[in-house]
């Protein structure tokens, strides 16, 4: 039995020592990344059972990043093929403006990733099946997955996570709400930002890109507003939870799933929906002070410690 079940490609990350342009890097750090592993380690952190399934290249890549999500206490199943490479990306971050990542994952060995990596077994011991909207977009393959997990979850009362996670790079807006908006039909919890909003239901109002996805079935819509805050709505309230500030912003790559984490872990313990979008929003801030996907992710004394600081979180 698992708290949550994360499915989805990690990459190996190349981050800079130093802020500034690319490719004037010459130092980097290697880390790992990606959406879907972020959020089983921040959930892990937090104390709860995640497990992450993906594939790896047959490569020493490949056992870094398996080793690496292993080494968080996250449960791994995790094939390696030995005949598709470990994606790599390269992080740019800045003094002004946002980190950008440059991916180099065509071909990858997640991108072979089919239904048959996800038994039935699995997903109903499961209180989560958690979803982005980057898997589907890797291959057809992928997307299958996605489709077939989702419908075996609710078929075995498994709840479905979704976080639609644009990734331009990978597909035209086109083929995002051909894929995605199914997807999210098939969802329970929605974690939409505004840019999808605008992308897949044609507005940037909170409030309507709530009301679009609850017409799509989602019992939990929480629109993430960056630092803003969060738009919750459910059958029982409709509210704005405000961000939680800390004193620098560091990297913002990876706070999203942090925020995703800190929301499923509430619901988890049986935090009410803005409770939990309340503890979401201290995990996403805590997220940001450090450079990284992960190193920021927060534990559970690192959250008592923040809200007795800030006396803003739900503990």
């Amino acid at each position: 039995m698992t708290d949550v079940l994360t499915v989805g490609e990690t990459m190996v990350l190349m981050n800079p020592t130093e802020t500034g342009p690319l490719r004037y890097a010459d130092r980097f750090s290697k880390r790992i990344g990606g959406a879907e592993s972020n959020v089983a380690i921040g959930l892990a952190r937090l104390g709860h059972d995640a497990t992450w399934v993906s594939r790896v290249g047959e490569d020493p890549h490949g056992r870094y990043v398996r080793d690496t999500v292993r080494g968080e206490g996250v449960t791994t199943e995790v094939a390696f093929d030995p005949d598709a490479p470990t994606g790599l990306m390269f992080k740019e971050r800045r003094e002004v403006g946002e980190s950008r990542v440059f991916y180099y994952r065509d071909g990858s060995a997640a991108s072979r990733l089919d239904p048959e990596d996800v038994p039935a077994s699995v997903v109903g011991e499961s209180e989560f099946l958690h979803l982005t909207g980057i898997t589907p977009a890797l291959s057809a393959s992928c997307r299958d997955l996605c489709f077939e997990a989702a419908a075996l979850a609710r078929e075995q009362g498994t709840r479905v996570s979704f976080d639609p996670n644009l990734r331009f790079k990978l597909w035209d807006e086109d083929a995002m709400r051909e894929t995605l908006l199914p997807l999210a039909e098939r969802a329970d919890v929605v974690f939409p930002g505004v840019e999808e909003g605008k992308v897949l239901l044609g507005t940037t109002d909170p409030a309507e890109i709530a009301a679009g996805f609850r017409d799509r079935e989602a019992s939990e819509v929480v629109v993430t507003l960056g630092g803003e805050g969060a738009y919750v709505a459910t059958a029982d309230v409709a509210e704005r939870v405000p961000a939680v500030p800390v004193e620098r912003v560091v990297d913002t790559v990876g706070a999203g799933d942090g925020f995703v984490a800190g929301y499923l872990s509430g619901r988890l313990d049986g935090l009410e929906p803005l409770d939990a979008a309340k503890r979401a929003a201290a995990c996403g801030a805590l997220a940001t002070t450090v450079a990284g996907d992960i190193e920021g992710l927060p534990t559970r004394a690192d959250l008592e410690r923040f809200a007795a600081d800030t006396e803003r979180v739900a503990r």
